[in-house]
């Protein structure tokens, strides 16, 4: 059972990378929109409450666009193939190191709790204004109240090149 499960893990990622609504060189883009990202890590300043909406349906664009795919529509992925975003250790505590993530995509995606995922996720956004706002977007739903992650705090994420 446990092979047959893995099995269908594989199948399902396989054919999940060659799925192009899934982000990885998906030549489509959600339209870009400038946006304010606020400071606060808990909660966006006060009279700023539109610019942080407007960064978080931005987010929500993005992840209909990009993230859907694998991660499903309530966040929860599919087991044994693309983990869980709902209450998910790794993002709620390492709000930079998903930033990056969703820029550079991840040859090792943090497993929850024993789990190796069998393939690694593609870069997803192009802009850190981009990855910002759909991390944020994640952090504020599906369950999840993790607070806001700032441009500031990504300042020293590199891009990598695309290849």
């Amino acid at each position: 059972m446990k092979k047959l499960t893995y099995l269908l893990a594989l199948s399902v990622a396989g054919v999940a990378l060659l799925m192009t609504s899934c982000g990885g060189g998906s030549e489509q883009k959600a339209p870009k929109q400038e946006t304010t990202i606020q400071k606060d890590e808990t909660q966006p300043a006060a009279g700023t409450g539109n610019e942080m909406a407007a960064q978080l349906a931005r987010g929500e664009q993005i992840y209909k666009a990009k993230c859907i795919a694998c991660h499903q529509a309530n966040g929860q992925g599919l087991p044994s193939a693309f983990p869980t975003l709902v209450g998910s250790k790794f993002l709620l505590e390492n709000k930079a190191l998903a930033v990056s993530q969703v820029l550079n995509g991840s040859v090792n995606v943090p497993a929850h709790g024993d789990i190796k995922w069998p393939a690694p996720m593609p870069p997803q956004a192009d802009t850190k204004d981009d990855a910002v706002a759909v991390i944020n977007y994640v952090l504020n739903n599906f369950g999840n109240n993790g607070g806001y992650v700032t441009l500031e705090d990504v300042k020293d994420i590199q891009i990598m090149p695309r290849q």
